[in-house]
């Protein structure tokens, strides 16, 4: 037997002994189930994919694929589980799974056979320059929701360039229109809303400390703000937009599953935001790597004469998902929403 008839054979395995999915779960953080992960599950489902010419035969739908995979992890002892959503991507399903507050994408192939944390691409894709409109002084919009693993991660990456490119970029972090992480995703987006609009000298700071540990009230403190003058902006801007009433309203919510966050509407239909995060240069929707070195060369782009602080050299680490400074995550797409 060669090395590729037994990895396939192994794959075929995976399903009838799930044992070996739940003993390697165990192995992770429970706050880290939405990077669940391993490569050596993905590189199995591509093999089993090749080896089969892609599945194509016996395809279930979406709602079975989505309740097989619930039942699996159900099965496995594990608790606190929903099925978020369901996408056709192609050759499998990706199924978002709620695991303790977090989401967590699951691809399963379209026989509800097989299944992987990611998916790994086999060929090499070249960069195709974006055309990223050209300022001056270019605008950046970075549209997240404020508990997103994945939004707070770009934010980590875009900070040290803030920083450096300093008033020669007008940066603004802006909100998705639908909150996905509960009532304190709602109350620190109030908040820092109102900390960039009336005290946008401490923003950076607040949102630095923020990211480490998600701690807003020791951040509160620790940067200064002045919380009597961010009350009085947070229940002006909450009747404005109705922000808790479409929390507690649970027939308004998106898809009857998520809160409204309407203070950037306009701007979210304006740019077809989908998710957390996206990123919007000169009015235009662009993708990026999430670490420091290519959201500065990304930015540096959209000038029509790059100042000197291009040329430096920033991190090319991607930081991790979620809160905390230390560590480095992988370089990709995911998002929330």
């Amino acid at each position: 037997m060669n090395e590729e008839e037994s990895i396939k054979n192994e794959a075929e395995e995976i399903p009838q002994e799930p044992n070996k999915l739940k003993s390697l779960l165990k192995k992770l953080p429970i706050k880290n189930y939405w990077v669940f992960s391993t490569i050596a599950l993905a590189i199995i489902l591509i093999i089993v994919l090749i080896s089969k010419g892609g599945v194509t035969g016996g395809a279930i739908g979406v709602n079975e694929a989505g309740q097989k995979l619930l039942d699996f992890a159900n099965a496995q002892g594990m608790e606190n589980i929903e099925v978020v959503d369901v996408k056709d991507q192609g050759s499998t399903y990706q199924v978002i799974l709620s695991m303790d507050g977090e989401q967590v994408p699951i691809y399963v192939t379209k026989d509800g056979k097989y299944i992987a944390s990611q998916l790994i691409p086999l060929e090499i894709k070249t960069e195709t320059p974006q055309n990223i409109p050209k300022s001056d002084k270019p605008n950046i919009e970075l549209f997240v929701m404020s508990y997103c693993p994945y939004g707070t991660q770009i934010e980590k990456g875009i900070l040290p360039v803030v920083n450096l490119l300093k008033d020669k970029i007008d940066f603004k972090i802006k909100f998705v229109y639908y909150v996905m992480h509960g009532e304190q995703e709602v109350k620190e987006q109030l908040n820092q809303y109102c900390i960039q609009k009336e005290q946008p000298d401490k923003y950076l700071d607040y949102l630095t400390c923020f990211l480490e540990a998600g701690d807003s009230q020791s951040c509160l403190t620790q940067t200064g703000i002045d919380t009597a003058k961010l009350q009085t902006c947070t229940d002006s801007t909450d009747k404005q937009f109705n922000i808790m009433k479409n929390l507690n309203d649970q027939s308004s919510w998106l898809n009857g599953r998520y809160p409204l966050f309407d203070i950037y509407k306009n701007d979210n239909e304006k740019y077809d935001v989908g998710g957390s995060p996206t990123l919007i240069i000169n009015g235009q929707k662009v993708s990026s790597g999430r670490d420091p070195s290519s959201l500065l060369n990304t930015i540096c782009s959209a000038f029509n004469t790059a100042p000197e602080e291009c040329s430096q050299t920033l991190s090319s680490s991607t930081p991790t998902p979620g809160f905390g400074w230390e560590g480095t995550g992988s370089n990709n797409a995911a998002t929330c929403g």
